[in-house]
């Protein structure tokens, strides 16, 4: 069994070649990116469960499912995303009132829903890669950094690589986006680590507000 450290750097290595690929001008146009999104999902949750075992344990703790717990996992989990929402909202006004380009760079992101389904992209969104970034980068990049470092180094190095993957796009409002969302839902993990289904709600809902239900 390979170690700890080369696992995760097979693991990143992964993140970095399917984001490449999904958002640089030289290689973006080959794939449809709702499906190649989807195959990156499922590709790095494999390799989450695979190399980290479950997502779920913290430390000797195992989240239980019950109705308590799911009812609680699901109210904060709407409610992490209704702010998150509120908060790109605002980022959105205050960008589009300091910088010319941020408009248009919005809508350049955007037009990678046109020729697909609202719907399909919802349910894509909302079962699939939401939640697969999720138990990728924080239930197992994360957590293994912490475990092997300390939660607040993983934490920064988290939210710094989960940027950086998006920098093929080239596109600034996406990079802060990403960046953005990748310390707000890493700064939640390394405060409140057992409350990771919370956070993977979180994303689904808010990839499915954002992109389709009520975008900026």
């Amino acid at each position: 069994m390979a170690s700890v450290t080369t696992r995760l750097s097979i693991a990143v290595a992964t993140a970095i070649v399917l984001w490449f690929l999904m958002f640089s001008p030289w290689t973006a146009h080959f794939f449809n990116f709702w499906w190649a999104m989807t195959a990156s999902a499922v590709i790095l949750t494999s390799i989450a469960f695979i190399f980290g075992g479950n997502p779920l344990q913290v430390g000797s703790y195992v989240q239980k499912p019950n109705v308590r717990t799911i009812a609680s996992e699901l109210s904060l989990g709407v409610v992490v995303a209704v702010v998150l929402w509120g908060i790109f909202w605002t980022g959105d006004k205050l960008s589009q009132a300091l910088f010319d380009f941020a408009r248009p760079q919005v809508d350049l992101i955007y037009t990678m829903k046109d020729g697909e389904s609202a719907c399909l992209i919802a349910t894509l969104l909302l079962c699939i890669i939401g939640p697969a970034e999720e138990l990728f980068w924080r239930g197992y990049i994360q957590r293994t950094l912490a475990i092997r470092h300390s939660p607040l180094y993983a934490f920064i190095l988290t939210t710094l690589i989960y940027t950086i993957v998006h920098l093929p796009s080239g596109n600034f409002m996406l990079i802060m986006a990403a960046m953005t969302c990748g310390f707000l839902w890493g700064g939640l993990y390394y405060l409140m680590p057992r409350h990771l289904p919370a956070i993977v709600i979180s994303h689904a809902l808010w990839d499915a507000a954002a992109f389709v239900w009520f975008p900026f």
